[in-house]
Parts: C-alpha cells; sequence; structure tokens
C-alpha cells in the first residue's frame, strides 16, 4: 500500500512541473511574437514619418499587419492616448474612456527644440494573453516601445502632456 500512494504523488508532482513548463513556454512564445509585432509597428511609424490616415496611410498599413498576423489581445489604454478598437479601420480615436477595449495604444509626445519646433515622437503600446490551452485567458500583459525623434510629423494627433 505504500508504493502506491507514493506513486499517485510522483505523478502529481509530474505533472505539477509539466503544467509550469507549458505555462511559461506559452508565455515566452506569446511575449516574442508580440515584441517581433512592436518593433515591426515601430518601424512603420518611423518609415512614414508619422501617423497618417487614410487608404494609404500608416493606421492602415498597422491594422493590416496585425490583421495578417492573427493579433487578438485587447486592453484598456490610459486617457488622451490613441487606440484602435477595429482592425479594419484606417483612423484611430481618442481614449476617453479607461474601461474601453483596444488592440493598441499610440500617445504622441513633444521633443520640440528651438530650431525644430514640431518635433514629436510615439510611444506604442501592444498586449499580450497568458493563454493556457485548457484554463483559456488568464492575465494580459503589456509591451512598451518608442520612435526616434521625427522631425515634421504628417498626422494630426494632438500632443500628450507628460
Amino acid at each position: 500500500m505504500r508504493q502506491s500512494t507514493g506513486s499517485v504523488w510522483l505523478v502529481g508532482l509530474v505533472v505539477t512541473f509539466m503544467l509550469i513548463f507549458i505555462s511559461f513556454l506559452s508565455l515566452t512564445l506569446s511575449y516574442n511574437k508580440v515584441f517581433k509585432i512592436k518593433n515591426e509597428v515601430l518601424s512603420f511609424i518611423e518609415e512614414r514619418e508619422g501617423l497618417k490616415e487614410g487608404d494609404n496611410g500608416t493606421i492602415k498599413l498597422i491594422n493590416n499587419y496585425l490583421q495578417y498576423n492573427n493579433y487578438t489581445a485587447m486592453h484598456h489604454c490610459n486617457v488622451n492616448d490613441y487606440g484602435s478598437k477595429n482592425l479594419s479601420s484606417n483612423s484611430l480615436e481618442l481614449v476617453k474612456d479607461k474601461k474601453e477595449k483596444y488592440y493598441y495604444c499610440v500617445s504622441k509626445i513633444s521633443t520640440k527644440t528651438k530650431n525644430l519646433p514640431n518635433r514629436s515622437k510615439y510611444d506604442v503600446k501592444f498586449f499580450y494573453k497568458f493563454d493556457l490551452p485548457i484554463l483559456g485567458d488568464i492575465l494580459t500583459f503589456e509591451v512598451f516601445g518608442e520612435t526616434i525623434d521625427i522631425n515634421y510629423p504628417v498626422d494630426k494627433l494632438n500632443y500628450q502632456i507628460k
């Protein structure tokens, strides 16, 4: 009888470590995917010098890229940031309610100098989920990114005060 009790304990221990390993692997894969997406979006903004709206704009390009990569994570943005609730849209909306969920968040920060009064940079926030196969979505984490300074941005977004 002692051996059967010991083997049940060992099976429970093995299952526990397998769950820990699977959850760590799931978290790492989600983070790597979102980190790659964030870097690519920052490149889009820097190459096109801002977040231009319209059919050929940067926002449409970003949303198409997110759809192509099956990006589905949504979370809350800060008030007065800009966010996207709909990936088939070609514009961003101003966040007025902190309870609304968005696919990603963008804020425009002024970095003006004496010689360059229209200089700015963009902070971008993406989300990833801690998703286990049986338990589902447990937590949502954020990934932040920042562009280099852009001298004359082509968009009409308002500056965020920090």
